[in-house]
């Protein structure tokens, strides 16, 4: 049971709660990921994309059967309290919050460096304030704006591929087709790249955390969840092929703006203007997003005192985790206003990667068949591989910051009274 006060409405159909995710897949990660992800696999690129989602489609299956049995919001936090135990709820809500944290950072800071590079982190917090008031005026404006996002980016998108492919310029072979991983790149740099692009696919928990306020949740989750992910694949594939043509991976590589630098290059500098605001909208669309699901996995946690119970309060007129949500963007707006967005990326990556781990463990407990449990035990090997490819620094920070909370989750339970459950 909810407490009372505490419920949110149930009213994301189908198209929204896809949207929601699409939103958070189809945002900066596509313009921003390709390059790093290029660096490191050179023409295996493509390669390490393909291995990126197959993890997101065994992770999406895993959440999208556990959301519909447990639609509250939280997401994995609730799958794990529920099936493996209160500790290893709390450690993926843990590792969700402080990784998809930061990728609110960086995403912020896309806005700033696409919008105004010179005053990159003024921008960010400016984005984070206004999309903080926005979720703060209820989940049908959010979606409604989230919706013509999608509706500006994919459209931008759409102008990128097919002037990159209709230019003259493209040569298919600077795919690496039938190359193997690409000269210098080896299985560890395409599974870097896939570490690094997963960041990108990693939006469909956003359907998840969110499955509180979806109708019918037992119907719509597992239906818009493999529905997000798979637009989102096409829509990378296209665009990371016809790049990939245009400039090629050497290029890619070292392109700051690689869908900017490949327009570009197709002779047509005129459509430049049009991506970076398209790489802007994009990042909002993210950020977006990502603020609706921390706020509601912080709602989730603040229920059951794993953090402070002031933040489980809900609106009572706009039936949102207001609390939840300021605090989260204040957290936002001050690292959007003081870190680097490269490392933010690295760092989020390890955390979801974390969270995804539990949540695939979470679905192996579901039936005893084996034909069920496939795709997790696959889930689970996936998010471990990519996790520990990761550049170093990324992995050393990340496995820092998930002890800093196994640590706080041992002194709460040694030193503080047993908290009531708050939700089922």
């Amino acid at each position: 049971m909810t407490p009372s006060g505490t419920a949110l409405r149930r009213s994301l159909g189908v198209r929204d709660a896809v949207v929601v995710g699409l939103g958070s897949m189809v945002g900066a990660g596509v313009f921003a990921a390709l390059g790093p992800a290029a660096r490191a696999a050179g023409t295996g690129l493509l390669l390490g994309l393909a291995v990126a989602a197959v993890v997101a489609y065994c992770n999406a299956m895993s959440s999208a059967r556990l959301a519909a049995l447990y639609p509250a919001s939280g997401g994995t936090y609730v799958y794990g309290r529920e099936r493996l135990g209160p500790f290893w709820g709390y450690l993926a809500g843990w590792a969700f919050v402080v990784g998809k944290t930061a990728s609110c950072a960086a995403m912020a800071l896309t806005v700033g460096a696409y919008v105004w590079p010179g005053q990159a982190h003024a921008v960010a917090v400016t984005a984070v304030v206004a999309l903080t008031a926005v979720n703060y005026g209820g989940i049908q404006k959010s979606a409604w704006l989230t919706r013509v996002i999608v509706a500006v980016v994919l459209a931008v998108l759409a102008c990128v591929v097919v002037v990159c492919l209709a230019s003259g310029r493209a040569d298919t072979g600077r795919l690496g087709l039938g190359q193997g991983a690409g000269a210098g790149a080896g299985a560890g740099g395409v599974l870097q790249a896939a570490g690094l692009l997963f960041f990108a696919f990693a939006g469909y928990a956003r359907i998840a955390t969110l499955g509180e306020e979806v109708r019918n949740p037992a119907r719509t989750i597992p239906r818009a969840v493999p529905l997000a992910l798979g637009i989102a694949l096409v829509v990378y594939a296209c665009v990371a092929v016809a790049v990939l043509a245009v400039l090629g991976a050497d290029r890619l590589g070292h392109a700051a703006a690689p869908l900017a630098d490949a327009v570009r290059a197709a002779g047509v500098p005129g459509l430049v203007p049009v991506v970076r605001v398209g790489a802007a909208v994009a990042a909002l669309g993210s950020l977006l997003a990502l603020i609706l699901g921390v706020s509601r996995t912080t709602l989730a946690m603040a229920r059951d005192r794993h953090l402070p119970g002031a933040l489980a309060a809900v609106h009572p007129r706009f039936q949102v985790p207001h609390r939840a949500e300021i605090a989260v963007g204040a957290v936002v707006a001050v690292l959007a206003a003081t870190v680097d967005v490269r490392g933010a990326i690295g760092f989020s990556s390890f955390g979801v990667l974390a969270y995804y781990a539990v949540a695939n463990a979470c679905a192996w407990t579901l039936g005893p068949a084996p034909s069920a449990r496939v795709l997790p035990a696959l889930g689970m090997l996936g998010c471990a591989t990519l996790a520990f490819a990761l550049p170093t620094a990324s992995v050393v920070t990340g496995a820092a910051v998930l002890a800093v909370g196994v640590v706080a989750y041992g002194v709460r339970r040694r030193f503080a009274p047993p908290a009531p459950r708050g939700s089922a």
